[in-house]
């Protein structure tokens, strides 16, 4: 189950949260939304086998593809019962590249498929061919990110977004607070929130908030907004959180 120091929290406002915020909190997830895993039914605390169709689906999110694509195709790989990348290695190349063209991936397709087939025979022969086992063998986040990086087709973007929807799950799944996301704080004028992670974690649960879900928020409030965020007032007048918000690319 989710848990730790910045985990999963439900209390009350505090003194220490400013009038407001938590509100403003509550607007980023429900406009610009939370966590990817969570809006394709995937629930990382609830075991391992969730948590391997997380990385199945990070793995589709880290290419150069629009989200609503990756999330497209993650749907056409689950229905046909692909929901590890240790399975991948026993399809043929041709029935995976016409997944990936269901799914939206149109000229990608090729190289994406010889991505996931690499990966695949990765986690085969490093992991036993199960994504808990890298969780389990590397603890602290230095060597976990270290670990997911050297992966095929994986890189900062991926491990990033992989890592912070598993706060809590994995020991050594620890990363630090999302530039982005900090970028977001300030613009949004979020003062209980600019101690980093501490204080982010602070307000979603004063918010009633998981933590990664403030997060991801975060991230996708400063992606919706780009090179723009300067011209918008932030804070409550923020653009992107006016209905009926935003769709971002990104991650």
């Amino acid at each position: 189950m989710h848990s730790g120091p910045v985990g999963q929290g439900r209390r009350a406002g505090t003194s220490d949260d400013p009038p407001g915020e938590a509100e403003l909190a509550r607007r980023v997830v429900a406009l610009v939304g939370g966590r990817y895993s969570a809006e394709l039914g995937i629930d990382v605390d609830a075991g391992e086998a969730q948590v391997e169709r997380w990385f199945v689906a990070a793995t589709l999110f880290g290419a150069r593809i629009a989200a609503r694509v990756a999330e497209r195709t993650f749907g056409v790989l689950a229905a046909n019962g692909l929901v590890r990348i240790g399975q991948m290695r026993h399809v043929p190349s041709a029935d995976l590249i016409a997944m990936l063209d269901a799914g939206g991936y149109g000229r990608y397709d090729v190289r994406t498929a010889e991505r996931l087939l690499e990966l695949s025979e990765i986690i085969n022969e490093r992991y036993d061919g199960r994504v808990a086992v890298i969780g389990r063998r590397f603890t602290a986040y230095p060597e976990l990110r270290a670990a997911l990086d050297a992966l095929p087709g994986w890189g900062p973007v991926t491990v990033r977004l992989f890592l912070r929807e598993l706060r809590g799950v994995w020991p050594g799944a620890g990363p630090p607070l999302d530039e982005r996301a900090a970028d977001a704080v300030r613009h949004l004028g979020l003062t209980g929130a600019r101690a980093g992670l501490t204080g982010v974690a602070g307000l979603a649960a004063a918010s009633g908030l998981d933590v990664r879900d403030l997060e991801s928020g975060l991230v996708r409030l400063e992606l919706a907004h780009g090179r723009a965020m300067a011209r918008c007032p932030g804070g409550q007048a923020c653009t992107a959180l006016q209905p009926p918000g935003p769709v971002p690319e990104g991650l």
